[in-house]
């Protein structure tokens, strides 16, 4: 992915000393650039179908790693990102 040249030298640092995400900004940074993911609305709706099945393995293994509140803002997050498409 592109540097982002809204982003601060500091906040950007911020973010890539970060494990989990702490907001959305910081959560879209670390699937951009980070993991090097694009967030088309297909790859978002798929993450959302799937984030929102609790019969989906995925979905379970997610809640039993991060928690269900996680899960929670991942899932509210993507829905974000949907809207902004």
């Amino acid at each position: 992915m592109t540097e982002d040249p809204e982003l601060d030298p500091a906040t950007r640092a911020r973010y890539e000393e970060e494990v989990f995400p702490q907001s959305y900004e910081s959560w879209r940074y670390c699937i951009e650039h980070k993991c090097g993911l694009r967030l088309t609305p297909d790859y978002i709706q798929q993450r959302i179908s799937i984030l929102s099945d609790p019969q989906q393995e995925e979905t379970q293994r997610f809640t039993r790693s991060y928690g269900p509140a996680h899960l929670a803002q991942v899932v509210a997050w993507f829905e974000r990102a949907a809207a902004e498409c």
